[in-house]
């Protein structure tokens, strides 16, 4: 992983330079646009909504659109005026119960790596944290803005996790009727959970759309059902046979020096093939010496073309799985 961001973790008087990673990835699936017709990739532009016309980026600037319509603009100047920090601090504000954080709150996790001079008070902070059973709510400047967040501790490293403002979080604007609920009902739904109740273990769980998309991705590709368009630069997934493949740079190579290629050289290849098996055959009962100097001189006079070979093969490899995915969407 790579560190995203380098400061400290300050509560009281105790400083803790650490790191900071993202703890989530996301494998959702992805999709082009793409006209069905060839498959050609659906481009966008961008176009002023009252001329008409392309807008470079360079004339693009920010707007704020008020709630009558009107539109603000927004420069450099009037933007370096607004109150921003690049503070290098993750200040602890106070401890709090764990179960007095709604999960509804939190947005996005990082891992806090401790830099090797702080590795005694990060410690220090984790085990306070453990042995309080308590969050550390903090304040941080990440992308210029400060947030909130807080400290908690997954296994042995400590987690920090963004938090939505306040007025972020929204207040549903329906109301549950549920009607009388009887206690032979209410009996009834406490066996069912009793019966379903278990420890959560998120191997249990996995993406089948994920799965189910790939599997149908191969299929079709197995099956020859791709486009292949002017941008394609990579191979549709095939296996592709070395034998083939070299056939393939030797016509190549003959008409780039203007000579027509030659339906035989594939036949002449297999010959010499079959003819080195037989040439190894008889070597075999060769006197030891005499079968260690031919093998070194056989190997002297192949290696060029091995080298040739395994260049050729890697630039005609297969692609992944996820690969040949995103290539057919």
């Amino acid at each position: 992983m790579r560190a995203i961001w380098k400061g400290a973790v300050s509560f009281g008087l105790v400083s803790v330079p650490v790191k900071l990673y993202a703890a989530t990835e996301s494998h959702d699936v992805s999709f082009r646009q793409v006209h069905a017709k060839d498959g050609g990739r659906i481009k966008y532009q961008r176009v002023c909504s009252i001329d008409g016309e392309e807008v470079p980026y360079s004339d693009i600037a920010k707007g704020y659109e008020t709630e009558d319509g009107e539109m603000v603009i927004l420069d450099e100047d009037d933007l370096a005026e607004l109150p921003s920090t690049s503070s290098r601090e993750i200040a602890v504000e106070k401890f709090v119960p764990s179960d007095q954080i709604d999960p509804l709150l939190f947005e996005k996790s990082y891992y806090l790596e401790p830099e090797k001079s702080g590795a005694k008070p990060y410690a220090l902070l984790r085990q306070a944290l453990l042995d309080a059973d308590r969050m550390a709510v903090v304040t941080v400047a990440l992308r210029n803005r400060t947030t909130i967040a807080v400290l908690r501790v997954r296994d042995d490293v400590i987690v920090l996790q963004t938090m939505m403002w306040p007025d972020e979080v929204r207040t549903p604007d329906f109301s549950v009727e549920t009607g009388e609920v009887k206690d032979a009902e209410v009996k009834m739904a406490t066996m069912l959970v009793e019966t379903l109740a278990g420890d959560f273990d998120p191997a249990d769980f996995e993406d089948d759309y994920a799965e189910a998309v790939e599997s149908l991705v191969k299929a079709k590709i197995e099956g020859g059902e791709v486009k292949r368009t002017p941008t394609s630069t990579k191979s549709s997934g095939e296996v592709v046979d070395l034998l083939a493949a070299l056939q393939r740079s030797v016509d190549a190579a003959k008409t780039a020096r203007g000579e027509a290629p030659r339906a035989s050289d594939l036949e002449d290849a297999d010959d010499s093939a079959d003819s080195d098996d037989s040439a190894e055959a008889e070597e075999s009962d060769e006197k030891p010496a005499a079968k260690k100097s031919s093998a070194k001189k056989a190997s002297a006079k192949k290696a060029p073309a091995k080298k040739t070979a395994a260049k050729k093969t890697a630039a005609k490899k297969s692609p992944t799985k996820k690969t040949a995915a995103k290539k057919a969407s």
